[in-house]
């Protein structure tokens, strides 16, 4: 059993938050049972207890013939309660939206969550709308801009050793191919994904230092049929502007979670 701090770990507790974060992981795809049970490692009464639990709770939901499950609608609201409540997020959100109209593009902000990078909030071009909202979901970090910013900020011998996992056939793969183009970012200020991560956008990412190391980033994501040498500079110009404002308006008195 893990200990934190001489705290050992409540492995019902544990338990739970593996059901939860696996249910959210499958999306659209609902599990049964014994899937979960498998999944966990558990015995299949237990899971079932478990699954009842929190299914009154409204923490998992499941279908009318009672066989399958998914996420319930009291993780979206907790969701939601953390993004209300984060101060940085409340900080950033009008910078986005002013970027967003400079610019006509889709503007993001992500966190570090391990090795990958969350989505907190999004606002999307006009010009190019996607069918699901980024905010809440996860990409690696090192496929796209605003992983990469953030990993740029970390010295390299914290990266994993790879092979790392393709979105494209643009992905850098390898050790050696990510370190090359951190290195590239650290002396430019900012990160570029061209088409690493979706095949026809191109982002540029920036990391914000109002913590150390850089936790947060925002981007710029515009298709590359749109995509002009000044429209390329324009955007940097903008974002390079936006990130110094967000910076300079952070203050102190805000609590340092970990």
């Amino acid at each position: 059993m893990s200990e934190t701090a001489g705290v050992r770990e409540v492995k019902s507790a544990a338990r739970t938050v593996e059901l939860l974060e696996l249910l959210a992981a499958r999306g659209d795809r609902p599990a049964r049972l014994q899937e979960l049970a498998d999944g966990l490692g558990v015995p299949r009464s237990s899971m079932y207890a478990l699954l009842q639990t929190l299914i009154t709770r409204g923490w998992v939901r499941t279908d009318t013939t009672g066989s399958l499950y998914g996420i319930g609608i009291r993780t979206l609201l907790t969701g939601t309660g953390y993004l209300d409540s984060d101060p940085r997020v409340r900080l950033v959100r009008p910078y986005l939206d002013e970027a967003s109209e400079a610019l006509g593009e889709t503007i993001h902000l992500a966190r570090l969550d391990g090795t990958d990078v969350a989505y907190l909030a999004t606002r999307e071009s006009h010009e190019y709308l996607r069918t699901i909202s980024r905010v809440g979901r996860r990409l690696p970090a090192h496929a796209g801009a605003l992983g990469k910013a953030l990993l740029a900020e970390r010295p390299d011998a914290d990266l994993p050793e790879g092979p790392y996992a393709p979105l494209t056939p643009n992905t850098r793969t390898t050790r050696d191919s990510l370190t090359a183009d951190l290195a590239g970012i650290r002396a430019r200020g900012h990160s570029i994904d061209r088409e690493e991560s979706v095949l026809g956008i191109t982002g540029y990412g920036f990391a914000l230092r109002y913590d150390t190391p850089a936790q947060d980033a925002i981007s710029c994501s515009v298709p590359v049929a749109r995509l002009t040498p000044e429209h390329e500079a324009e955007i940097l110009a903008v974002m390079r502007e936006i990130r110094t404002r967000i910076e300079s308006a952070t203050t102190g008195g805000t609590v340092n979670w970990r």
